[in-house]
């Protein structure tokens, strides 16, 4: 039996939800993402639904089936923002996929990158970091020093993947207006996968501490609040906790879901809740930074 799940029409952070309420029903059906009345899609809506594709993938051992955005406009989007190259590895696509260059206009700092090692890490920095130099200092106004702390961020937000998801990921970098609150451009980092998330990885080392209170939300507080890592060498990387200092500076926000819940460090700018538990279940973990303009 094939079962639909509707991608909602505007795709992102806070309709992903709605999305994986659908995905989360349909454990033992084929799945069919239907995405032909999609109007927009963010950063972190593709590497989601890639992630999804990919644990369909994995679990069924076939591929499930995507219907494409019918707006040709949109449809060209998700061709330029690199969606359309790994998409054909796990979805059967129904639709006119267009043919675009990948990356050709600027709001693209890194089209959707997939994230499989150490080496892939690094080359992700490498890419952005000249592009992203430009963005953060002119167009967002941002001191020249924060750039290094952009390359840390991106770089400790794509190593969460390769040290506790045990599978690939997914990462994209766009740079908008963001019209909802802050009437402001933004630097926007998405990063997915569809590994075994914070509970799990953490399970072996953090369980007993949290006793009765361990699970999904216990485990984000213990990766983000307080800086535990499942690796214990100091000369790991700051993680998540130094994504959160570095984005607190420049009053940014960072959201991380794993499971069945949602950690958020949220600016003045956003209404977010800072926890969200009992969420529907999806696997791996899911990360938003978002960097405003200091211009006001």
């Amino acid at each position: 039996m094939t079962r639909v799940v509707e991608v909602p029409a505007h795709f992102d952070d806070r309709t992903f939800d709605q999305f994986v309420r659908d995905y989360a029903a349909s454990d033992s059906d084929r799945l069919l993402f239907d995405a032909h009345a999609t109007q927009w899609a963010s950063p972190y809506g593709l590497v989601g639904l890639l992630a999804a594709g990919q644990a369909q993938t994995e679990r069924r051992g076939e591929r499930a089936l995507l219907t494409l955005p019918t707006d040709r406009d949109v449809a060209h989007y998700w061709a330029r923002a690199g969606f359309l190259r790994y998409a054909p590895e796990y979805f059967e696509l129904h639709g006119k996929a267009p043919r675009v260059a990948a990356a050709g206009e600027s709001d693209v700092l890194l089209e959707v990158t997939p994230v499989r090692g150490a080496d892939d890490v690094h080359g992700v920095v490498e890419r952005i970091q000249e592009r992203a130099a430009a963005i953060l200092s002119h167009e967002l106004g941002l001191e020249a020093q924060a750039t290094m702390g952009f390359a840390m961020a991106l770089s400790e937000a794509c190593q969460n993947i390769v040290e506790h998801a045990g599978t690939g990921g997914w990462v994209a970098v766009q740079t908008y207006h963001w019209r909802r609150t802050l009437k402001r451009r933004v630097v926007v980092i998405a990063v997915a996968d569809a590994g075994v998330g914070f509970r799990r990885s953490l399970e072996p080392t953090q369980a007993k501490r949290f006793g009765d209170r361990w699970g999904d939300a216990s485990a984000l507080e213990a990766a983000l609040i307080q800086g535990v890592s499942r690796f214990r060498d100091p000369g790991r990387g700051q993680g998540l906790a130094g994504i959160r200092r570095y984005l607190s500076r420049w009053s940014g926000k960072l959201s991380v879901r794993s499971g069945t819940a949602r950690i958020a460090i949220i600016p003045s700018w956003d209404d977010d809740v800072p926890l969200a538990e009992s969420l529907p279940d999806f696997p791996g973990s899911q990360v938003l930074m978002i960097i405003p303009s200091q211009h006001q």
